[in-house]
């Protein structure tokens, strides 16, 4: 007796998103990146379609991290104070194919640097690397609608990713990227009904659906990875299922969320049953974006080389069909 595959059929596919414009297309960029636009479940290649694989940006901060363990710092060593050179060390010798720029230095607490100042290096940085670039403010809202206005005014027609837009603080950022054509991030505290009331509020100032990533906000390995899994997947499904208002791809800062744990930056000396640093650290990196990748996130936001190659080899694994 022969036995019928069941498989899902969905009304509805995921947007594409396109980071960076080439000089034909009005930019400097000598490549873009492209994310999104799947009509299926992540992986599921029988079921539809997925023409675009997930992609990592190689995160840089604008001043010394404060709060990087060493077996963190170890990879950018002599320049972690100079994000146009960590800039090019990721490209040249990591092989980054895009850059995620986190503005520490402009929170009051972190060195309060000056719209201007920050520009510039926004400036040096797009002038040192052809990679696309997403560019984070400092989660200080009034220093964010500053400082980022400036910086979506030196890189207008690089088609960058700016974020984050909240329910709270959304107008600023969201009219810069629309008035010099980058895309945005939208920002949700893992809550699927906010994720798109964010995402309402972004379009109904007449930015496009199809420049709008959304942040869901996750947790790493063992600090809430069931519960962000959950609210991806079912926004994902009803995406899938119409909802035009959740049909952006996922963006995910693993980075940010892996090192913030104790299991990837507690001390050895502390835990020696945990094992060496410079191996769990990454490791933990690495298992914390594949889990959001099979959840359906798109762009991963990562820190350690070690980790990122972990986890491109599992992206070209994932994509064999």
């Amino acid at each position: 007796m022969s036995v019928e595959q069941v498989k899902e059929k969905w009304s509805n596919q995921i947007s594409t998103l396109t980071i960076g414009a080439t000089k034909e297309e009005g930019g400097t960029r000598t490549s873009k990146v492209v994310v999104g636009g799947e009509s299926t479940l992540p992986y599921l290649f029988d079921e539809g379609q997925i023409p675009n694989k997930p992609v990592i940006a190689m995160e840089i901060l604008d001043s010394e991290p404060v709060d990087w363990p060493c077996v963190l710092k170890e990879p950018f060593k002599g320049v972690l104070n100079d994000p146009v050179q960590w800039a090019k060390k990721c490209v040249d010798e990591y092989k980054a194919e895009l850059l995620c720029l986190r503005l520490q230095g402009i929170h009051p607490d972190f060195g309060d640097a000056s719209a201007d100042k920050t520009a510039d290096t926004v400036k040096s940085i797009l002038q040192a690397v052809g990679v696309p670039l997403i560019i984070l403010g400092c989660d200080h809202a009034e220093k964010d609608n500053q400082v980022l206005p400036k910086c979506c005014e030196v890189a207008k027609g690089e088609s960058c990713l700016f974020g984050d837009a909240t329910e709270d603080n959304y107008k600023t950022l969201t009219a810069a990227c629309l008035a010099d054509g980058h895309n945005i991030i939208g920002e949700s505290p893992i809550d699927i009904n906010i994720a798109k009331q964010v995402n309402i509020l972004i379009t109904d100032m007449g930015f496009d659906i199809k420049k709008i990533a959304m942040n869901p906000t996750i947790g790493a390995l063992g600090y809430g990875m069931e519960y962000a899994y959950s609210i991806m997947e079912r926004a994902r499904l009803a995406a899938l299922m119409g909802d035009k208002m959740l049909s952006m791809p996922f963006i995910c800062f693993v980075g940010q969320e892996a090192w913030r744990s104790k299991e990837a930056k507690g001390a050895q000396a502390e835990h020696p049953e945990w094992g060496p640093e410079a191996q769990r650290g990454p490791v933990w990196e690495a298992s914390t974006a594949i889990s959001v990748l099979l959840s359906g996130a798109d762009i991963l936001t990562m820190r350690h080389p070690k980790a990122v190659e972990i986890v491109r080899k599992t992206i070209d694994s994932l994509m064999k069909k």
